[in-house]
C-alpha cells in the first residue's frame, strides 16, 4: 500500500476578481488599507495586461503539472509512495494555513513544501516555510523544505535554450551590441544586508552560470518590481541599469530574463514588458524577453529533481 504524502505548493497569490483587489492589497501591506490612490494605480496595471493577471490559472497548472511529474518519477525509482497535491497562498485564499489545514483532514503526517520561486532569501522563501511550518506543528505534520533550485541543470537549461533562441532573431554582428539582463524581485536592502541574506549571491550565480552555458557575450545583473516603503531596496533598478548600460556602452539590443519569477504575471507584463520597453524605446534599443518557464517541462523536472535529491 502506497504512503500519502503531501506536495505543498506556495505561492504569492493574485486577485481572482476585481472585487479581490482591495483585501489582497491590504493583506500585502500586512492589513494596512491602501489610499485610493494606490488601489486605482494597481487597478491600472491590471487593467493594462488585459483585466487580472493570469497568475492564478498558472499557479494551478504549474503545481497539478508538478504533481504529476512528481508522482511520475517516484511510481519509477519509490512505488511505496505517491504525492497529493495541496496549493497554499500568501496573501489570498486558499491561504498557507488553509492548505496545511487540509493536510490534516486528510491524514497527512508528512509533507514536501516548494515555493514558486527559484531563489532563497529569508524574507520571501523562508516567510512562507515559516508559516507552514507554524501550522504543520500545530497540526502534527512533518514538513521538508525545498529552499531553492535555481541552480538545478535542467533549470539553466531551460533559461539557456530560451536566451540562445532569442540571440538567433538578433544579426551576428550585433551580439556584441546585446546585453543580457537578469533579474528578480527586489527586497529592502537593509533587511538583506543585516542578515547575510544569500539572495544576492543566488542571483549572481545564476547570472554567472548563465554567462557560461549560453551564447550571450554581456551580462547584466538587476532588480526590479521594489515596494513603495521609503527604505532603499536591492539595486540597480533594471529601468536605471537599461539606461546606464545603453549611455556607458550603447547597447543596440537588451534581453531580459526575470529569472527570479517563474511564469508571466503583473511583475512581468507590466514592469518589464511595459515600463522596460519605455525605457528600450527612450535609448534607442530594441527590447526582448524570452517566454517565461510556466509549465515547460525542463522546469517542472528542475523542481522534480531538487525534491529528489531531498526525500
Amino acid at each position: 500500500m502506497k504512503k500519502t504524502v503531501g506536495l505543498l505548493v506556495m505561492a504569492y497569490g493574485t486577485p481572482y476578481s476585481e472585487s479581490d483587489i482591495e483585501a489582497y492589497y491590504t493583506d500585502i501591506r500586512h492589513g494596512k488599507r491602501p489610499s485610493e490612490e494606490e488601489l486605482q494605480d494597481l487597478k491600472d496595471r491590471y487593467e493594462f495586461i488585459g483585466g487580472l493577471s493570469p497568475l492564478a490559472s498558472t499557479t494551478q497548472n504549474q503545481a497539478e503539472a508538478l504533481c504529476s511529474t512528481l508522482n511520475d518519477a517516484y511510481n519509477d525509482a519509490y512505488s511505496d509512495v505517491e504525492f497529493k497535491l495541496y496549493i497554499g497562498l500568501k496573501h489570498i485564499h486558499p491561504f498557507i494555513e488553509d492548505a496545511v489545514e487540509d493536510m490534516n483532514k486528510d491524514g497527512i503526517t508528512e509533507a514536501i513544501t516548494v515555493v514558486l520561486a527559484p531563489h532563497f532569501s529569508n524574507f520571501s522563501v523562508g516567510s512562507y516555510n515559516k508559516r507552514a511550518k507554524l501550522a504543520a506543528d500545530d497540526n502534527g505534520i512533518s514538513l521538508t523544505h525545498v529552499s531553492h533550485y535555481y541552480h538545478q541543470p535542467k533549470f539553466i537549461q531551460y533559461w539557456t535554450e530560451k536566451i540562445n533562441e532569442t540571440l538567433a532573431t538578433i544579426s551576428p554582428e550585433e551580439h556584441d551590441d546585446t546585453v543580457l539582463v537578469v533579474s528578480a524581485h527586489s527586497l529592502p536592502k537593509g533587511m538583506i544586508e543585516q542578515s547575510n541574506d544569500p539572495y544576492p549571491d543566488e542571483l549572481h550565480d545564476t547570472a554567472e552560470l548563465l554567462k557560461e552555458k549560453s551564447n550571450i557575450i554581456h551580462v547584466a545583473e538587476g532588480w526590479q518590481s521594489e515596494g513603495n516603503t521609503g527604505t532603499p531596496w536591492l539595486g540597480p533598478d533594471v529601468q536605471d541599469l537599461t539606461r546606464k548600460l545603453a549611455q556607458e556602452h550603447g547597447y543596440k539590443n537588451f534581453i531580459y530574463t526575470p529569472v527570479g519569477f517563474v511564469c508571466e504575471h503583473l511583475e512581468v507584463l507590466y514592469d518589464n514588458d511595459y515600463e522596460c520597453k519605455v525605457v528600450c524605446d527612450e535609448v534607442g534599443a530594441k527590447y526582448y524577453r524570452p517566454e517565461m518557464p510556466n509549465t515547460d517541462p525542463l522546469f517542472i523536472n528542475a523542481i522534480v529533481d531538487e525534491i529528489r535529491n531531498l526525500y
